[in-house]
């Protein structure tokens, strides 16, 4: 046995080990239970007469051991905290095959996880419930008996008799269904391949189906509630593209018989891949693109897109324990941009990508980051890494490392990664060694850098008589420990007439890189596909600033803009520097440039005096309405798509915090004419609800309230809700906030609340009911939204405010997410600090 299975008191003896799992399952939806029976065919590896698995919330009445004989459990015993139960036998088990088989009752929960209830209301208003499952992390144990750990694999055999009017789904295809004397009937999936427990699912309720498309032998169907079967068009659409894209990618046959994408009222996560049974929430699958906009669009491509590449990158071959979730996860992340950007090619999501890039910088930036991959013992410790530095920070390192291999030798590699260990379990190193088998480069000891340590570099760079000067540093808001990397970098310059492009690996602290001669410019992290920040020196950085609409790739400038404000955070520079930048770049036409822009003076917004707020109003409103008169407030025919989602951004901010009044009135006009079902352009409807909604009194506010009740479509329900944050008057806003807390889905208040504390007047309010109904609200939302609702608090300012809140966590810790509190409490007194520094100067 591995010394680190011994020692970890959460790791089962690997004394007896699973081969297959029949498991027979029997929903009762309306008594909220359900009971089953597990064979599981079982390889004994030493002598012994116990064996332990894991089982939670479930009773066990009956257990028996074949091997040559049937034998009862002598004793059946549990431990609640470790989450596993204990069979003892008055016989000793040899060595070899052997069944192990388990009777057992369970409650359909409300917890969306397990094995749980999800309701939907018909047309007539009664409320049906759905019986569903969500089993990663540590979940599966809680709807069967099992041996619930990443590297135990098996194969599954599932059967569920159901109500003969409700549709039963699981991993495999139908393989029978038979009526029963009882009024139900039993239907029997076909086998698994090998794979983990978390990735088992079964759905019973009353569904409906598209028919299937043929993707190349395999059939694809999207599964939902009645009623909901003119918004699968464009998830069929995505869907079999990106099934048939990743197949010609991996260079890999997809792993299962079939694929059914399968609409959830209620679930916890985005979506999740289970093995030929890929769940999702509403808005993430159903849409009608007539009414959706580009990033409602966009966000349902990527994710139908993750959650395939996840059948060959965690299904087929699954890391050996959960420290390495971040390699099934920031792979499909980096999966999911790619299958998008080659979907619509349009989009450019390479570009968008920037965004979640910074978000990522912005967490680790923190001195209470941590490395993208560490030690996990626990369930509590699993649920920790489900975050944005496994996701977004782990697909940006791989990115890096992609553009710098060259995208040919990467996919190469990867496909060597998963022919070399399918239906098996890896560590990170293994991916690495794959790596450097199809490019001869030490990826390792590069990689090494990245994934096992926090933090990230920033590459000082300086012009010299032959080139440029870099050097590394750790980035930090605040005191952070010090830090190397090898950095890849990508250097573009202009060097006399001729514009050169080089690559460097940075080993060392710093290095002198020859160019030729002393450039005109030079972008360091060109393509801007590098996790590291640059600064660049006076004569430099006023070169590129000149010259950034000219000589700067969208997604440089991006950087430019990104690591300006970063230094802003870190007391670096001052803000008027950034403003200075901004300014310059009044003619940008990048939709992801104008988010950083307008989300940092939002920012700025939020931590200024009245004199600054009142500046910054005018300069966001200046700046945004001289950028919609050069794209134009009406859309055009055949207009690229990110335009329209441009132009909404622009028209918001105008409207919103620029408080510009032709906004606001050709925000009603659209309103008035979306209500009266005119036809009216996505993107600036949204807008519009938003722009709407900053200004709205007592009606505003009982409309989008009505409005949300009734809305025909998942996106129209959440732009709705989040319509309502906009609220000034503090009445409204307070109700608002009780909306949130007692009618709004479990899904997905805990995120509307952490919005909440982010309204440029009132998120202390928020803060209040958090802080008023903490015990009520844990109880009531998701475990894992708890640290992601708390996340709020990341945009509170005033060091009273701060102070009450660091006490009140010293008493009410979050074990499924201290280190994620931690990075919030963090980054909240960066807030205070900059409201220190700058509060009172901008408007100076």
């Amino acid at each position: 046995m591995r010394p680190v299975i011994e020692t970890n008191p959460h790791r089962l003896p690997r004394t007896v080990l699973p081969n297959h799992y029949a498991l027979e399952l029997e929903p009762d939806l309306a008594q909220s239970s359900f009971q089953g029976q597990v064979i599981i065919d079982i390889e004994v590896a030493e002598e012994t007469d116990t064996i332990v698995l894991n089982a939670a919330e479930l009773s066990i009445e009956d257990v028996q051991v074949e091997q040559g004989a049937l034998v009862q459990a002598s004793s059946i015993s549990f431990d609640e905290d470790l989450e596993r139960a204990t069979f003892a036998f008055p016989v000793v088990l040899q060595p070899g095959p052997a069944k192990l088989l388990c009777s057992f009752t369970g409650t359909l929960n409300d917890k969306l996880r397990g094995f749980y209830r999800s309701t939907w209301t018909d047309e007539e208003g009664a409320e049906k419930v759905i019986a569903t499952t969500q089993f990663e992390s540590t979940n599966a144990r809680r709807a069967f008996p099992c041996f619930d750990e990443p590297d135990l694999k098996a194969s599954f055999g599932v059967t569920l008799r159901v109500d003969r009017s409700l549709m039963a789904i699981s991993c495999g295809e139908l393989v029978s269904s038979t009526d029963l004397a009882d009024g139900r009937r039993e239907d029997r999936f076909a086998d698994t391949m090998v794979m983990s427990t978390y990735l088992v699912a079964f759905i019973v309720g009353e569904l409906e189906a598209t028919e299937a498309v043929d993707v190349d032998g395999v059939p694809l169907r999207i599964v939902h509630v009645p009623g909901k079967g003119d918004l699968t068009q464009f998830a069929l659409e995505a869907g079999e593209f990106s099934l048939r894209w990743l197949v010609e990618y991996y260079d890999i046959p997809y792993p299962a018989g079939k694929l059914d994408l399968v609409a959830v009222p209620d679930f916890a996560f985005g979506a999740m891949e289970n093995l030929g049974c890929v769940t999702f929430r509403e808005t993430l699958l159903l849409a009608d693109p007539q009414r959706s906009t580009q990033t409602e669009m966009t966000r349902i491509v990527d994710v139908i897109a993750h959650e395939i590449a996840h059948m060959w990158f965690g299904n087929l071959v699954t890391m050996d324990w959960w420290n390495g979730i971040w390699l099934k996860e920031a792979f499909a992340t980096f999966m999911q941009v790619a299958t998008t950007d080659a979907f619509r090619p349009q989009w450019r999501r390479w570009d968008g990508f920037c965004v979640e890039r910074g978000a990522a910088f912005d967490t680790d930036s923190l001195a209470s980051t941590r490395p993208i991959e560490f030690e996990v013992i626990s369930p509590e410790d699993a649920e920790a890494m489900y975050d944005i530095l496994t996701y977004e920070k782990g697909a940006a390192v791989v990115r890096m490392l992609e553009q710098f291999l060259g995208s040919s030798q990467f996919r190469s590699g990867v496909k060597h990664y998963l022919t070399s260990h399918s239906y098996a379990n890896t560590t990170t190193t293994d991916l690495w060694d794959s790596l450097e088998h199809a490019s001869g480069v030490p990826v390792r000891a590069a990689m090494d850098t990245w994934i096992f340590q926090g933090g990230h570099p920033v590459v000082a760079v300086e012009a010299t008589p032959e080139g440029i000067s870099v050097k590394q540093s750790r980035f930090g808001y605040s005191s952070v420990d010090p830090a190397s990397w090898h950095i890849p970098i990508i250097i573009r310059a202009q060097v006399g007439s001729e514009q050169i492009e080089k690559r460097v690996l940075l080993e060392g602290s710093q290095e002198e890189i020859d160019l030729g001669g002393t450039p005109q410019w030079a972008v360091v992290n060109a393509g801007g596909h590098g996790f590291y920040r640059v600064t660049y020196g006076e004569g430099l950085l006023g070169a590129l600033s000149k010259r950034a609409l000219d000589v700067l790739s969208p997604s440089e400038r991006y950087g430019l803009v990104d690591d300006t404000w970063s230094s802003v955070l870190a007391g670096e520079i001052d803000a008027e520097t950034h403003l200075s930048l901004v300014t310059s770049l009044a003619a940008e036409t990048d939709l992801a440039v104008w988010q950083r822009i307008l989300s940092s003076l939002e920012h700025l917004y939020s931590i200024a005096d009245e004199q600054g707020r009142s500046r910054l109003q005018v300069l966001i409103r200046d700046l945004s309405t001289t950028a919609l008169g050069v794209l134009g407030l009406e859309p055009i025919d055949d207009e690229p798509d990110l335009d329209r989602e441009l132009r909404a951004l622009l028209f918001a901010s105008a409207g919103t915090t620029g408080a510009d009044k032709s906004a606001r009135d050709l925000a009603h006009r659209i309103f008035t004419d979306s209500k009266a079902g005119k036809d009216t352009e996505p993107n600036l409807t949204a807008a519009a609800v938003r722009v709407i909604a900053a200004a709205g009194d007592d009606s505003v506010h009982s409309e989008l309230v009505s409005l949300y009740r009734q809305a025909p479509t998942p996106q129209l329900e959440v732009r709705y809700l989040m319509a309502l944050l906009e609220l000034e008057q503090v009445h409204l806003f307070e109700q608002t906030l009780e909306l949130f807390t007692s009618e709004v889905r479990t899904q997905n208040a805990p995120y509307l609340l952490g919005a909440a504390m982010a309204h440029r007047n009132h998120g202390y309010l928020a803060w209040q009911v958090v802080r008023d109904r903490w015990e009520e609200l844990n109880k009531k939302f998701p475990q894992n939204s708890i640290p992601r609702m708390v996340g709020g608090i990341r945009s509170l300012s005033t060091p009273v405010v701060a102070e009450e809140i660091r006490s009140f966590f010293a008493q009410h810790p979050i074990p499924q997410g201290q280190l994620t509190l931690e990075q919030h409490l963090e980054k909240m007194t960066v807030n205070v600090e900059l409201r220190a520094r700058e509060g009172s100067r901008i408007g100076g």
